[in-house]
């Protein structure tokens, strides 16, 4: 039984806390099956299409009129015109201008929410790894647990244990097989988490280890950067651009429209052709309308400066816990090296100095600390990716 228990120590004391894994490949699958992602591309094309609508010249207008004379004697008399309405505006192009920045905007939203969608996969994925370390380590633990029960139920039928200590250890093995079962039903709820994000396609993802990460040393000049990333800071930009083309919109749909055209009237041995202009003057159809427009413009401005502000200092937030973090799972990995006297318990055990119980007890001490490490590690790599989460 001591050789037994310790390679279990051993094993225990080898536990690696970082290395490579498949998050990646899970995102890039997810957001090739993600029914909503799927639901607002479409949503997205169908906005850039009614954007460009209503963009370009009315519709030419072609009439003809066919109207008896009274007296008879005087004939009848036909009329054929053909017309066409221009506006300023459609000519010189800035309905499209302002179609084009809608579009933009449409499009920056779909990846706002891609980006969303994505990290909340992310931090799925980060999440079950944690649950899968925490499942290999319950493993080794459940048997360790195992093989000292069936020590003691030996030592109990010879006369050489109590059943005050039998019950303990039947207790440690129940604790052990509870957390197993908690830590299943966990790792299946993020699994059919994931399997949802994925368009109802299951998942795998077995890595119990995270990859490595490097937080950005300075972090003003990081969110320079970060900035110019996020979608959701570049639609409040291009809301306000849109709206100052707006604005240039509304003041020129003030100025005249035209209408151009022929016109033929053919009456009794007389005939009439030539060419109709018109004009319309809107007095009263646009009334407030650049108002309407410089007053949405300043709203832009106003929440464009406030998702700045916001966006500073949620990062700022994020990259402070996200450094405090580091810094505990590093002293955590170096507790966990300095306090592995794996060898000093083995002799111990050997020699008689501690009982199997106190032996026992170092194993779950050290357990308990690799448990603490692996949750740090796991706050550590969530609060990055909320941090990074304009790089998905």
């Amino acid at each position: 039984m001591k050789t037994i228990v310790i390679t279990i120590l051993a094993i225990l004391a080898g536990i690696p806390l970082s290395a490579q894994n498949n998050v990646g490949t899970v995102l890039t699958t997810i957001e090739e099956n993600n029914t909503t992602l799927k639901a607002l591309r479409k949503t997205a094309d169908a906005q850039k299409l009614g954007n460009k609508t209503g963009i370009y010249l009315s519709n030419p207008e072609a009439g003809f009129n066919y109207l008896w004379g009274k007296p008879g004697d005087i004939g009848n008399r036909t009329d054929v015109s053909v017309k066409q309405n221009f506006d300023i505006p459609t000519l010189t192009g800035m309905k499209g201008k302002v179609a084009n920045g809608q579009n933009n905007l449409a499009e920056l939203q779909y990846l706002s929410d891609r980006m969303n969608i994505l990290l909340e996969a992310k931090l799925y994925c980060i999440e079950l790894i944690y649950y899968n370390a925490l499942k290999r380590e319950s493993d080794v633990r459940l048997k360790h647990a195992e093989i000292i029960a069936e020590g003691y139920k030996s030592r109990l039928d010879r006369g050489d244990a109590n059943r005050l200590e039998y019950n303990k250890v039947q207790l440690n093995l129940s604790t052990v097989q509870g957390e197993i079962s908690r830590i299943n039903v966990e790792r299946n709820a993020l699994l059919s988490q994931l399997k949802r994000l994925n368009g109802g396609i299951d998942i795998a993802l077995d890595d119990d280890q995270y990859g490595n990460i490097s937080l950005p040393v300075n972090f003003d000049d990081w969110f320079i950067q970060a900035a110019e990333k996020n979608p959701a800071l570049e639609y409040a930009g291009q809301e306000i651009e849109v709206g100052k083309r707006q604005v240039s919109l509304s003041k020129a749909m003030n100025l005249p429209a035209f209408s151009a055209g022929y016109m033929s009237e053919k009456v009794v041995g007389q005939q009439y052709q030539g060419f109709t202009v018109g004009v319309s003057i809107p007095l009263w159809e646009n009334k407030n309308r650049v108002k309407q427009a410089k007053a949405s413009v300043r709203a832009a401005e106003s929440r464009e400066s406030d998702s700045r502000q916001q966006f500073y200092s949620q990062l700022q937030i994020l990259y402070s816990r996200t450094a405090g973090l580091k810094m505990t799972a590093e002293k955590y990995r170096q507790s966990l090296a300095a306090v592995n006297h794996t060898d000093l318990l083995k002799k111990a055990l050997d020699t008689g100095e501690i009982s199997l119980l106190d032996y026992i007890l170092e194993i779950g001490l050290y357990y308990d600390t690799v448990i603490q490490t692996l949750e740090t590690e796991r706050d550590y790599q969530k609060a990055f990716a909320e941090l990074s989460a304009v790089e998905l």
